[in-house]
């Protein structure tokens, strides 16, 4: 069973980019693995919360700017 597992900063997608991402990530393991592997292909995107991760050594913080206007 292909599965990816996205980490991405809480807010930073709206649902239906969440949603085209994993349409697009399983159509691109559909094209390596054959169309048997579709129904088994798990794409886990998980939202990290502001604060729980860094970036060149400093805790990250999304700017609002870059918040996803719909981000369910």
């Amino acid at each position: 069973m292909p599965f990816v597992n996205i980490k991405t900063p809480e807010g930073a997608l709206s649902r239906a980019q969440k949603e085209e991402i994993m349409h697009r990530t399983t159509d691109m393991l559909v094209e390596y693995f054959s169309e048997a592997a579709r129904p088994h292909t798990m794409v886990l995107i998980e939202e990290v919360k502001d604060g729980g991760y860094g970036r060149a050594d400093e805790i990250f913080i999304l700017p609002h700017e870059y918040r996803a206007k719909d981000s369910a």
